[in-house]
């Protein structure tokens, strides 16, 4: 059949007039092709040509090539869509990558706070905002899709992704949802409710994840089982989807976790009957990385039946970074054999269409070279820095309320600057950094550490004296005005990232103790979750949550000598002990260290003298 003046081809005629064309003109590789999304190190063009690939994306620490810069993603995600373009239909591919604080896997991107952090700020304005810079961001390297928000409602900070969670409190994560309309646009007052919506060349399609009760599992184990009722999962986790669904949210990433023992990749009921048939939703749900391998155990461990569950749940678009042909060829089989219907088929392909059509990659399939400069600019930076101040959550000011120590004078004779965590721009941007799990070091990618922050604010004849791990004995000679001491978690991502424990790592505690039983001292914990600190809240003169702020450290020195004040507020209950989890505001028997909602705040002078 000749695609010579073919309906879908046309930009003016509607989009569901276009996806039924191009539906009927597809053979059933083609449409199976359009339901596999694979890895970027196997997208060959042979490959995307030969099996008519729908998505390609960048798993965690996956560039183009070493130190790629904007130039460099765009023009080979252009070599792909040129090949996916020379098909005889000629669809183009939809590239995806997780961009969840920022174009986080790109070099001298604009990194922002975590979710986590982000929270902190209550402030869905701002989210917005970040989520317009990420947008730009990701198109400057031409991707048009990214995996961003996590809506989870983090209900054990236990859990190793707790920092891709806005909030314990379910309003807070609705609230950020801002993030949507940031990425894709604002959607039209008259657009049908759960119809995918992207505004134009400047915005991604966004995906919501991971569905659902991924952040409610027992003990906080990543992509173990979540026990509730239905009326649990619907009235704290899912209530994210719901407002995710109405800002227009072009896809929906299933969880690898279970509800009540059942695998939420191969749960019918669930991601068909309540999630695209209550609640509507019309754009395409996509599994996570080799999801729906995970449905047995072991993972893999009889595919073809993995492929019949999830494909059979609803799932639309499966995320299959190495074996894709033996999805294509058991979806091939059990679609020949009809133990899979055309019409549960032609579904997921009119989905993944119609978001295609709605983001206007038919129209405009190659990435834009006038936004290059977008990457890292300095007006996102700017927004960074304001969103690191936003997060910034001040716990203790002084030893008793006549004693207030924050903000802290600029001018001052000699002060210390001790603690892994001061000059380690990886550290402090954590997880999902250039690397999938972050890296140590300032050499990785653009941004400002603590240190350097805090050296570029105070004044000129201000000596600041840096120690990564201070003696004590060298403390009491050296007759420091006061200490800024910076420490936290190692960065982590996922599994990687469950903890028991949740005490402060080593030197942490240790720095702690040495410095605040000498010199007063301000403690600036860099974590992605509340952790053990009641053996130590005494000894500090003030006490900071900074979470992961990101590339923008010079926010944290902003408030810390008064430029701006603290205003951030807790996005989670801050635990006295491990023994107390889960707990969260409204349980019974509440007594935390710290309740959810807390932060003091301060004003804009600087103190005379401490």
């Amino acid at each position: 059949m000749s695609t010579k003046g073919a309906l879908y081809k046309n930009p003016k005629i509607p989009i569901r007039v276009r996806v039924s064309d191009l539906l009927k003109r597809m053979t059933i590789a083609e449409k199976i092709g359009q339901m596999s999304q694979i890895e970027r190190l196997n997208a060959t063009d042979d490959v995307i040509k030969n099996y008519y690939i729908g998505s390609v994306l960048s798993g965690g620490g996956s560039p183009p090539l070493p130190n790629a810069a904007a130039k460099d993603w765009a023009e080979r995600i252009d070599a792909m869509q040129k090949a996916a373009l020379s098909t005889r239909l000629g669809i183009p591919i939809i590239y995806g990558i997780d961009a969840v604080h920022g174009h986080n896997n790109v070099l001298n991107a604009t990194i922002f706070p975590h979710n986590v952090g982000l929270g902190a700020s209550r402030d869905p304005g701002l989210v917005k905002r970040i989520g317009q810079a990420t947008a730009l961001e990701a198109r400057a390297t031409g991707i048009p899709y990214v995996f961003a928000p996590c809506v989870a409602v983090c209900r054990d900070p236990r859990w190793g992704r707790c920092y891709e969670s806005y909030s314990e409190d379910t309003d807070v994560v609705r609230q950020m949802t801002e993030l949507i309309p940031g990425l894709q646009g604002d959607v039209p007052p008259d657009s049908p409710k759960g119809v995918p919506y992207v505004a134009g060349g400047k915005n991604v399609a966004a995906c919501a994840k991971h569905y659902v009760g991924d952040d409610g599992t027992h003990n906080g184990i990543d992509e173990n089982n979540t026990a509730t009722s239905f009326h649990g999962l619907l009235s704290i986790h899912m209530a994210p989807y719901y407002t995710a669904i109405k800002k227009g949210v072009s896809t929906v990433m299933v969880s690898y976790s279970s509800w009540n023992g059942d695998k939420m990749q191969a749960n019918h009921f669930l991601v068909t009957d309540f999630l695209k048939n209550k609640l509507r939703f019309r754009g395409f749900v996509i599994s996570d990385w080799q999801g729906i391998d995970r449905i047995t155990s072991p993972p893999y461990n009889n595919y073809t039946y993995s492929v019949l569950a999830s494909v059979t749940a609803g799932i639309d678009m499966i995320m299959i970074p190495y074996n894709y042909t033996d999805f294509i060829n058991d979806l091939t089989y059990l679609v020949k054999y009809n133990f899979i219907p055309m019409t549960r088929i032609d579904d997921a392909v009119s989905r993944i269409l119609r978001v295609k059509f709605s983001m206007g990659l038919f129209d405009k399939p190659f990435a834009d070279r006038s936004l290059i400069n977008q990457l890292g600019s300095q007006k996102h930076r700017e927004i960074a820095r304001e969103a690191v101040r936003k997060s910034l959550v001040l716990l203790k000011n002084g030893k008793s309320p006549n004693e207030t120590v924050l903000p802290l004078p600029k001018k001052s004779k000699k002060i210390l600057v001790a603690g892994t965590h001061a000059d380690n721009l990886g550290y402090q941007c954590g997880g999902w950094t250039i690397a999938w799990q972050g890296l140590s070091g300032n050499n990785f990618t653009a941004g400002t550490s603590i240190l350097q922050a805090i050296k570029n604010t105070v004044h000129p004849t201000t000596e600041v004296v840096f120690s990564e791990r201070p003696i004590s004995s060298d403390l009491r000679d050296e007759n420091y005005d006061y200490a800024v001491v910076v420490v936290g978690e190692l960065p982590y991502a996922e599994t990687a990232g469950d903890n028991m424990n949740l005490t402060i790592p080593a030197p942490g505690a240790r720095t702690i103790r040495r410095v605040c039983r000498v010199v007063k001292c301000v403690v600036v914990l860099i974590s992605g979750r509340p952790l053990v600190v009641q053996p130590y809240i005494e000894m500090m003169d003030a006490f900071v949550a900074a979470w992961l702020p990101g590339s923008e450290g010079q926010g944290v020195a902003d408030v810390l000598f008064g430029d701006y004040g603290f205003t951030g507020k807790l996005p989670r209950t801050w635990f006295k002990s491990v023994d107390q989890l889960p707990m969260n505001v409204g349980d019974k028997d509440y007594d935390p260290l710290f309740p959810f909602g807390f932060g003091l705040t301060t004003g804009t002078e600087p103190i005379k003298s401490i």
